[in-house]
C-alpha cells in the first residue's frame, strides 16, 4: 500500500478506515454529527484557527514537549537506546489537553455552550475541564465508581477546575459504562452540547478529529529526533486503549523505513475479562457508534475488561488502527500488569521520571525490545505523567523494592513478589 496520500485518502467521506469507522447513530444524532462534520471540515481549513491553536499550543499548553534520552535506563538494558517523547511536560499532565484544546476551541466556533465527556484515568476529564475553563464553558464528565476510586487527584482537579463530575455506578463502573452515560446526555442535550470523546473512537468525524489534533505529537517528535540523532529511530511504540496518543504520534512516521508497534494491556493474563487487548484478542464489531475490532462475550456484546490502567480498559479500539493492522503497517503487541509496573518504577528511580501506568504499557514493550535488540533506538510516547497513580500503586505494590533487579524482566518474576498481600485488590472485584 502507498502511504504517501494516506492522509488524503482516509477516512472516506463516510468516515470508513477500509471496513472500518463509519457512524452508527440514533436518527436524531445524524443532523448533529453532520454539523459537527461541517463545522470541523470548515475551521481545519481557516488560517485563522489554525493560527489561534497554534497560539494556545505555544503560549498555554507549553508546546512543543521535548524528546528525551533514557541514558540511564538504556545503559542498564543493553547497548539499543531508548527516548520518550515527554508528553507528560504538556500542560495538565497528559497528551489529552492536544485535542481536548481543538474541541473547545470548534464549540466556541458551532456557538456551543457546554461540552461533556467521558473518562477512564481521568486525563481527558482534566485536559476538558482545562479547556472549558479557557474557554468558558459548561463541563460535564462522567467517569466510573471504580475509576472515580483509583483516580481521586484526577477527579479533585477536574472539580478544582469547575467540571460537574458524574459518578457512573452501572456496569463494570469503569470506561465503557462513562461512555454510554455520555452518548445518553448527549442524546438529550445535542443542541446546545458537543460531546467530546476522549479518543480516536466513537462515530465519524471523531476518530478523524482526533487523529488530526493527536499528530502535532509525531510531528514534533519526528523533528526533533531527527534534528537530534540525524536519522530515524528504528522503533516507535505507544500504548493503544482508544488510541488517541498512539494514532497521533505514529502517523507522521508511516511513510518512513520505521517499526511501528502500538502495546495494548494484557493485563492478568489471556482469560476473557483479564486484559483489555482488543486487537490481540478480538473480532470485528460495532460499539458507541463505528466498527473496529472489539472484545465480546459469548452473547456477541462487548465483554468486560481489565487493565491497571483506568485510561486503557476499553472493550474496543480505534478504527483506523484496526485498518493500519490489516494492511499490515502497525504491528501490535501486549505488556502485561507486571511488566507495566516493572517499566513504571524503573524509569522512575533511574531517570527521575514517574509515567503514567498507560504510558508504562509502552516503556515495558521498548524495555522487551531493547533487551532483544543489539544495537538501535526506540522512541516512545510518554504520553502522561503518573502523580494520578501514585496512591493505587503504593498502596498495591509498595515503593518498588520488589523492582530493583534489571538481570530478572519482570515477565519471569514470581508474581507473588509483585503482587499484594491480598491476590485480588478492591478495585478488582467490579471487574
Amino acid at each position: 500500500m502507498d502511504f504517501t496520500t494516506y492522509l488524503k485518502n482516509y477516512p472516506s467521506k463516510s468516515g470508513r478506515f477500509g471496513r472500518f469507522g463509519g457512524a452508527y447513530l440514533p436518527e436524531q444524532l445524524v443532523p448533529a454529527m453532520e454539523e459537527i462534520t461541517q463545522a470541523y471540515l470548515t475551521i481545519c481549513h481557516s488560517s485563522q484557527f489554525i493560527n489561534e491553536l497554534r497560539r494556545i499550543r505555544r503560549e498555554f499548553q507549553g508546546r512543543p514537549t521535548p524528546v528525551y534520552h533514557c541514558e540511564n535506563l538504556s545503559r542498564k538494558l543493553g547497548n539499543c537506546q531508548i527516548y520518550l517523547k515527554r508528553e507528560d511536560l504538556n500542560h495538565s499532565g497528559a497528551h489529552k489537553l492536544n485535542h481536548c484544546m481543538g474541541e473547545g476551541l470548534l464549540a466556541k466556533f458551532m456557538g456551543k455552550k457546554r461540552i461533556i465527556a467521558e473518562t477512564g484515568a481521568g486525563q481527558h476529564g482534566v485536559a476538558l475541564a482545562t479547556a472549558a475553563a479557557f474557554f468558558g464553558l459548561e463541563c460535564t464528565i462522567y467517569m466510573g465508581e471504580v475509576d472515580i476510586a483509583k483516580q481521586a487527584p484526577n477527579v479533585a482537579r477536574m472539580k478544582v477546575l469547575g467540571a460537574n463530575v458524574v459518578p457512573v455506578s452501572t456496569g463494570l463502573k469503569t470506561l465503557k459504562e462513562a461512555v454510554d452515560a455520555a452518548f445518553e446526555d448527549y442524546l438529550q442535550n445535542y443542541k446546545d452540547t458537543i460531546y467530546c470523546i476522549g479518543s480516536a473512537v466513537g462515530p465519524h468525524p471523531f476518530p478523524m478529529m482526533v487523529r488530526d489534533f493527536q499528530m502535532v505529537v509525531g510531528e514534533e517528535a519526528r523533528a526533533q529526533f531527527q534534528d537530534m540523532m540525524g536519522f530515524l529511530p528504528d522503533v516507535v511504540t505507544a500504548c493503544v486503549g482508544g488510541g488517541s496518543n498512539s494514532i497521533g504520534f505514529f502517523l507522521p512516521f508511516i511513510n518512513d523505513p520505521v517499526e511501528i508497534v502500538g502495546v495494548e494491556p494484557l493485563g492478568r493474563g489471556e482469560k476473557l475479562g483479564d486484559h483489555a487487548a482488543s486487537m490481540s484478542y478480538g473480532t470485528e464489531g460495532v460499539m458507541h457508534g463505528f466498527d473496529s475490532i472489539m472484545l465480546k462475550d459469548e452473547n456477541g456484546n462487548p465483554a468486560p475488561v481489565y487493565s491497571i490502567a483506568s485510561g486503557l480498559d476499553y472493550p474496543s479500539v480505534g478504527p483506523e488502527h484496526a485498518f493500519l493492522r490489516e494492511v499490515g503497517r502497525i504491528k501490535y503487541d501486549v505488556a502485561s500488569d507486571i511488566e507495566t509496573v516493572d517499566a513504571f518504577f524503573k524509569l522512575s528511580r533511574y531517570e527521575g521520571i514517574i509515567p503514567a501506568l498507560e504510558s508504562a504499557h509502552a516503556l515495558a514493550y521498548a524495555m522487551r525490545r531493547a533487551r532483544e535488540m543489539d544495537k538501535g533506538s526506540i522512541l516512545v510516547n510518554l504520553s502522561g505523567r503518573g502523580d494520578k497513580d501514585l496512591d493505587y500503586v503504593i498502596e498495591h505494590y509498595g515503593y518498588g523494592d520488589d523492582f530493583k533487579d534489571f538481570d530478572k524482566p519482570a515477565q519471569v518474576q514470581q508474581v507473588a513478589d509483585v503482587q499484594p498481600a491480598d491476590e485480588t485488590p478492591a478495585v478488582n472485584e467490579d471487574n
